[in-house]
């Protein structure tokens, strides 16, 4: 028991350590030396744990996958139907990148390794035919997860491309969920309607609201402090709830 409770501490402290980082610093300038420094750690035990900083990263990832979406409905409201799910939760992924560029590095990161990238689109795949099943009956599970590998390539590329005066969030929300929606074959009217919804939502206050959250919960699994790890809060945004924003756009 001494040496599992032994295992879970060091466990706890790397995570600790690369969650503040990573961070502060970034994914790839984060070096190992850094971090045994910081966790207080011997090279072998975190060999023994994560063998590279890479499985550190899957770790957080498939936290933060499994959490993400489960608190996106809370703030941003549950009584939605499917797509508008859909397109509420990949709009805050991209908007949280744009939140802080530390971040943006982690998200890119996990579409980018492989063994990061097949976790996301199999489990994405499941929700895929859930979601669309009903504008293609005909498809299977392993179609879902093939139109995926193409809605996670268009899902890295819009989060690789910060926002600008020319390309300000809104209109790359816009640009990625009428090509996603479109590949999955949902009716050009309601896509409207979905992108009216869109609109009318405070990414930027949601994806601010999910982040301190999703950090909380990290915070409380490994027992670190949150203290300086999140951006600043924009106290002039409003965060309009989903309900009201879709029964707008169904009327519109």
């Amino acid at each position: 028991m001494a040496v599992r409770s032994d295992g879970l501490q060091t466990e706890k402290r790397i995570l600790q350590a690369c969650v503040r980082l990573f961070l502060e610093n970034g994914y790839h300038q984060t070096t190992m030396l850094q971090i045994l420094k910081e966790a207080q750690v011997s090279s072998s035990s975190f060999q023994n744990l994560f063998h590279s900083k890479d499985g550190v990263l899957l770790e957080l990832v498939e936290f933060m996958f499994e959490n993400q979406f489960g608190i996106a409905r809370k703030v941003a409201g549950t009584a939605l139907p499917p797509v508008y799910v859909y397109a509420a939760e990949t709009s805050l992924q991209i908007t949280l990148t744009e939140l802080n560029e530390n971040l943006r590095e982690i998200y890119l990161e996990a579409y980018t390794q492989q063994p990061l990238l097949d976790y996301i689109q199999r489990a994405t795949a499941k929700e895929l035919q859930s979601i669309f099943g009903p504008y293609q009956p005909e498809l299977k599970e392993q179609d879902f997860y093939e139109l995926e590998l193409g809605s996670a390539g268009l899902m890295r590329g819009y989060m690789a491309n910060p926002c600008t005066a020319e390309f300000p969030l809104e209109r790359k929300l816009n640009k990625f969920v009428t090509l996603a929606l479109r590949g999955y074959k949902v009716p050009e009217e309601e896509l409207q309607q979905v992108l009216r919804f869109l609109a009318g939502l405070d990414m930027r206050g949601i994806a601010q609201k999910v982040m301190e959250e999703l950090f909380r919960q990290l915070a409380m699994r490994y027992e670190f402090s949150l203290d300086g790890l999140l951006p600043p809060e924009n106290k002039d945004e409003n965060v309009h709830p989903a309900e009201s924003c879709a029964g707008e756009s169904e009327e519109t």
